[in-house]
């Protein structure tokens, strides 16, 4: 009987309302998901950030690390160790280099060593806070780094944003993530997301001395994906060491090696994400 009524009371308690999302003020959202770990994704996204904020861009670009428990986006953009302000408003994003807008978990740690050891539905309510509590103010692009996979966080951000406006798929040219990423692609659709494009990173390694041509993971992945699943296909990205080392050092790479083959790269398939919005 006391357990009848308790039930009958928690019934009647009232329903609160789950959190607005506060995108008002973002032009494009997009997200950057890929099928597996390991094709370097947080890399692309950091670069592609930098690339939309350099060409005309300053403090119109923001990055939301939806990689809860393996961010990295601060460090590549060398914003780690800072902290998220919290106001009357709401909580305010970090400012990096361009005035790129960054949020991450990574900021709400205390220690390289603290791990965040939460299941599927802690790492959903952590991204419905940053989309419901921060203050993006004006952006031109917010892009959405996402974990590996189709999991928990990627779920969220594509339902918690019914209004995102493209998802890129990031892989590399092995057959492996081919097979994993066309798995990725039917996810987007399944979830009725516009698909901006594939772009094939780490496509091939060129010899910096002798010119010799080396397809470390094979060749053609991508143009391969994008014909078969007929999505628009952004370009590839050749494998430079400067770019982990840039990484590391938290430097944007496209500016400090701006007339290397992979910022070149980098900035064609930005013109690409452009004509995209600009026809839609």
């Amino acid at each position: 009987m006391a357990e009848r009524q308790d039930k009958q009371a928690e019934l009647k308690k009232p329903q609160l309302k789950p959190p607005e999302i506060r995108l008002e003020n973002i032009k494009h959202k997009i997200a950057i998901l890929s099928g597996k770990g390991g094709v370097g994704k947080s890399i692309v996204t950091t670069n592609l950030a930098i690339a939309l904020a350099w060409k005309g861009r300053p403090n119109l670009v923001g990055v939301l690390d939806a990689d809860i428990t393996g961010p990295s986006i601060p460090k590549m953009l060398g914003v780690r160790g800072q902290r998220l302000n919290a106001g009357p408003p709401g909580i305010f994003p970090v400012l990096g280099p361009l005035g790129i807008k960054v949020v991450s978990m990574d900021f709400l740690l205390p220690s390289d060593e603290t791990p965040v050891i939460w299941r599927g539905p802690l790492k959903s309510a952590a991204i419905r806070q940053f989309l419901s509590e921060v203050v993006w103010g004006e952006l031109e692009f917010l892009l959405v780094d996402l974990p590996p996979g189709t999991g928990d966080e990627a779920l969220s951000i594509l339902q918690l944003i019914p209004e995102i406006d493209g998802v890129i798929i990031v892989t590399i040219p092995s057959e492996v993530s081919q097979l994993v990423v066309k798995k990725a692609i039917t996810f987007v659709r399944e979830l009725k997301a516009p698909v901006i494009g594939v772009i094939e990173n780490m496509s091939e390694f060129v010899c910096p001395k002798c010119g010799y041509v080396a397809n470390i993971f094979g060749s053609g992945g991508g143009e391969k994906i994008s014909r078969e699943l007929g999505v628009p296909f952004l370009g590839k990205i050749p494998i430079d060491a400067r770019i982990a080392k840039t990484s590391d050092d938290g430097l944007p790479f496209i500016v400090t090696h701006h007339d290397s083959p992979p910022a070149k790269s980098f900035m064609e398939i930005v013109e690409k994400i452009e004509n995209f919005f600009s026809k839609s």
